[in-house]
């Protein structure tokens, strides 16, 4: 049910849009669902307040102390639904509601988009969507509205990033590719960080994961920075919608890294690949380079680097990298891979099938790095790294795109997990899975492509003997090229009739 409301309200959104860009048109419908969401919320426990004879509905301190956002009058849905959507005025006003909740809740100032007056948006389109939004069924039966709204923005910034396609990649990565980085890690409490965290996807997962495994929010601590003004607005508003008391900040976090002393347990992160305008000229004496200075024109290992100085005395991360930063020999890189490895960081890699992305059909893969490998907390795999090779799973959901079933996740981070636990049951699976010794890892020179190592896949003996096989073959062949020159004959034969000989 809550399926079909993504797609027909998306379907219904899409056609209001008109002629106008996606990457423009996303800040104004998610926008808009983020003042549904907050002046639901706001109702909910106003209508409570209402009817406890000794509170103020109107006072800001009883929605502060509920974590729940004050919504001035003139900013509440009903309002702007009911008394303004048919107006050609509801571009302005609903700037100015996003304007009166940014004074009223300082959290949000400088968050919420304020550009709905502009001349170019159609205000009959936009009291349209206004209709749509506060007219689907939010409150459907067994449903929050907290939890529908939540769901509904996170499908459209899905759709906005296939939309979008390259630049959608910048602010958005795929479902199935967190849902497998966050199942794989496990975050079950402590502090979580991405340095690169686009709309806040990262931490919606790793939220959805504790409450699935009966978990409580308050169980971690959330870390973020983005340097892109507008995706760190979607990334706010996004986890304000999931009630996560995110501390995300803006800007550059190689130049600028506004969380310096966090050492964080868990690390899940997508940065951009192959970055070569990162400013790695003015970074050549970093402390962070503890394993070798990175290329100017690359970024890939001064993020992995970046990301092992943030992890805490047990921390792990999961990192999504391009596929040639398992290979590189370009400047250092190749030395810095192998001083990761031999520090035994490096815990398992895994290889990505193609087109799960939008942004991009360069191959990926994930690795997986932990600051203590012979901590209390797993086994000792000091010596052995885990590879896995995924790249036959998927399943097409269009023409272009492909995603990770929950099988496809299941089946991998089950494989981690049965190697890296203690009660694990791990066994080598050819074509899929390897235990390499780090003494094989050297033999390959330090590349950490999962092909090299898991072998391929084992085809079944069909009991067939191999002459036989042979002789069936012959046979055929046989019969193919009979047919074939019978089939000459004929054309020649049937050709002379009309006069023309070959």
């Amino acid at each position: 049910m809550t399926q079909e409301l993504e797609k027909t309200l998306w379907a219904t959104a899409d056609k209001l849009r008109n002629n106008m860009d996606a990457a423009e048109y996303k800040h104004i419908v998610l926008g808009l669902i983020f003042l549904k969401y907050i002046s639901d919320s706001f109702e909910d426990l106003y209508n409570r307040l209402k009817e406890d004879k000794l509170s103020n509905a109107e006072d800001k301190d009883e929605y502060l102390a509920e974590n729940v956002f004050y919504v001035p009058p003139s900013a509440r849905w009903n309002y702007l639904q009911h008394q303004r959507a048919k107006l050609p005025s509801i571009g302005k006003d609903i700037d100015d509601a996003m304007d009166a909740i940014e004074k009223d809740n300082p959290t949000l100032k400088g968050v919420l988009p304020k550009d709905y007056a502009r001349p170019s948006l159609d205000k009959k389109r936009l009291g349209e969507l206004v209709d749509l939004i506060g007219n689907v069924g939010f409150k459907q039966e067994g449903h929050s509205s907290k939890d529908l709204l939540g769901r509904v923005y996170e499908y459209f910034l899905g759709m906005f990033a296939d939309a979008e396609g390259k630049r959608g990649g910048q602010f958005y990565t795929p479902e199935s590719i967190v849902k497998l980085l966050v199942e794989m890690l496990e975050p079950y409490n402590g502090r979580i960080y991405d340095g690169c965290c686009g709309s806040g996807g990262m931490f919606v997962q790793s939220e959805k994961f504790l409450k699935a495994h009966g978990g409580r929010i308050g169980d971690i601590a959330v870390y973020g920075q983005e340097s892109n003004p507008t995706t760190y607005k979607l990334a706010k508003m996004n986890l304000a919608i999931r009630g996560i008391d995110a501390k995300i900040e803006l800007g550059d976090t190689f130049h600028n890294d506004k969380h310096k002393d966090l050492k964080a347990d868990y690390i899940i992160a997508n940065p951009p690949f192959n970055i070569s305008d990162w400013g790695g000229e003015q970074l050549q004496d970093s402390h962070m380079w503890k394993y070798g200075v990175p290329p100017v024109g690359n970024a890939n290992y001064g993020w992995l680097q970046l990301f092992i100085n943030k992890l805490s005395p047990t921390g792990t991360a999961g990192i999504v990298l391009a596929n040639g930063s398992m290979t590189t020999n370009a400047g250092t890189e190749n030395e810095i891979r192998k001083q990761l490895i031999t520090e035994g960081l490096v815990d398992c890699m895994v290889a990505l099938p193609t087109q799960l992305f939008y942004n991009t059909q360069i191959p990926a893969c994930l690795w997986f790095l932990a600051r203590n490998r012979t901590n209390h907390k797993f086994r000792n795999r000091s010596g052995e790294i885990l590879f896995i090779d995924a790249r036959k799973l998927g399943t097409m959901t269009s023409r272009k795109n492909k995603i990770l079933t929950d099988a496809d996740i299941a089946q991998i981070s089950e494989a981690y997990h049965n190697w890296r636990n203690k009660e694990g049951n791990y066994e080598d699976v050819q074509g899929f899975c390897k235990s390499a010794s780090l003494a094989e890892v050297e033999a390959n020179n330090f590349v950490l492509t999962p092909g090299r190592y898991v072998g391929t896949e084992e085809v079944e003996d069909d009991g067939i003997p191999y002459e036989e096989k042979v002789a069936t073959i012959s046979q055929n062949l046989k019969g193919y090229f009979e047919q074939s020159i019978t089939l000459q004959n004929r054309i020649k034969n049937n050709l002379s009739k009309v006069g023309i000989e070959i």
